[in-house]
């Protein structure tokens, strides 16, 4: 039987197949980036088999398993694993510790004739590796963040670096009550797996000079990770500027178009309904600061943002969204975001437009 004996730095940073034999509820609640879940034993099967565990033991328990996967459900897994472990000669499987259940899967594929090795330790070993690696970037690294007031491009900025480390896009959120997406974030551990894997990647391409975008310790509702948030707040921070009009501009592809592209992929038949997402969207996203806003300014950005949704659902002219997105940023974003600029103006290493800042951070 081939070695079991991994690297799992060398797993996760090349993308080496994976299939997960824990049961759908587990890999649900976090997985790695690219594994498939094949599992020995469906959530109701797995429930069973642990409760006769607490009851009668770990022998009846596998007597138990043994029964419930059998002829030809036994059959129909059995042909799932091999078909990926001939898709995929050079992968692994893996349970949530690395014993019986992956013993048991390789095995029932020995017995079919095919060879394939498991993770030993499994999906626990792993994913203490990758919360190990990252305590140990978040010390290791030096960090710079790219702060600016919303709307200026810092994710664009991000993109041109060969170094940088895009949070919002691993939390799949643009960071801000407007920034969720049409398809659900991830969950806070499969957050937090693909974060420390692209940590890795940098610092294997040699990089231990990371950048990121000044963020708050929740993007969305996944977690930044405490000592990556804490390493976050002694970083310096280079501010990014760009005028109010290119702003303004940004913020109506970002949260309008884009938005309304999302939605269209959800509802291909469906272009009333796509809009009719977009709109509960933008609105909903306005209500969630109400209290902040205020109750009259609420009303008026409410107002003019429900006449440019009226104009373009009729006519299809965007250009009205600019007055909303033009007073949001002027009474709410700019004022907060020039009382943070104050309380960290210590940090401030530089200033400049994208061009600037990104030749700053490549120097």
């Amino acid at each position: 039987m081939r070695d079991n004996s991994v690297d799992y730095r060398q797993i996760l940073l090349n993308e080496v197949p994976l299939f997960d034999v824990r049961a759908p509820v587990e890999f649900a609640h976090g997985s790695f980036p690219g594994a498939i879940n094949l599992p020995l034993m469906d959530d109701t099967e797995r429930a069973q088999v642990g409760t006769c565990y607490k009851r009668e033991g770990q022998a009846a328990a596998i007597a138990l398993g043994h029964r419930l996967v059998s002829g030809e459900l036994k059959a129909s897994r059995i042909a799932a694993w091999a078909d990926f472990a001939r898709t995929h000669p050079d992968g692994y499987l893996y349970c949530f510790r690395g014993g019986l259940r992956s013993q048991l899967v390789q095995q029932w594929l020995a017995d079919a004739g095919i060879e394939y090795p498991r993770i030993v330790g499994g999906y626990k070993a792993m994913r203490r590796f990758l919360i190990d690696s990252l305590d140990a970037a978040a010390s290791e690294c030096s960090l710079q963040l790219v702060a600016g007031l919303t709307g200026t491009g810092k994710t664009e900025v991000l993109q041109r670096l060969a170094n940088s480390v895009d949070l919002e896009h691993h939390a799949h959120h643009r960071g801000s009550s407007f920034g969720r997406h049409a398809t659900p974030q991830p969950g806070q551990i499969d957050f937090e797996n693909a974060l420390v894997i692209e940590v890795l990647q940098r610092r294997a391409a040699g990089f231990n000079h990371l950048v990121l975008e000044d963020e708050g310790r929740i993007v969305g509702r996944c977690n930044v990770p405490l000592p990556l948030y804490q390493a976050m707040q002694q970083a310096p921070l280079v501010w990014l500027e760009d005028s109010f009009e290119q702003r303004t501009g940004r913020i109506l592809q970002d949260y309008v178009l884009d938005m309304q592209a999302e939605f269209a992929v959800q509802h291909p038949d469906a272009p009333e309904a796509a809009f009719a997402a977009l709109s509960e969207h933008l609105l909903s996203s306005l209500l969630r600061i109400r209290k902040r806003l205020g109750g009259e300014r609420h009303q008026r950005i409410q107002a003019l943002m429900q006449d440019a949704l009226a104009l373009h659902g009729s006519q299809g002219d965007v250009h009205a969204h600019r007055d909303w997105i033009a007073a949001l940023l002027q009474e709410y974003y700019d004022p907060m975001y020039a009382y943070q600029r104050e309380n960290k103006q210590e940090r401030v290493v530089f200033s400049g437009d994208a061009d600037a800042v990104v030749e700053y951070l490549q120097g």
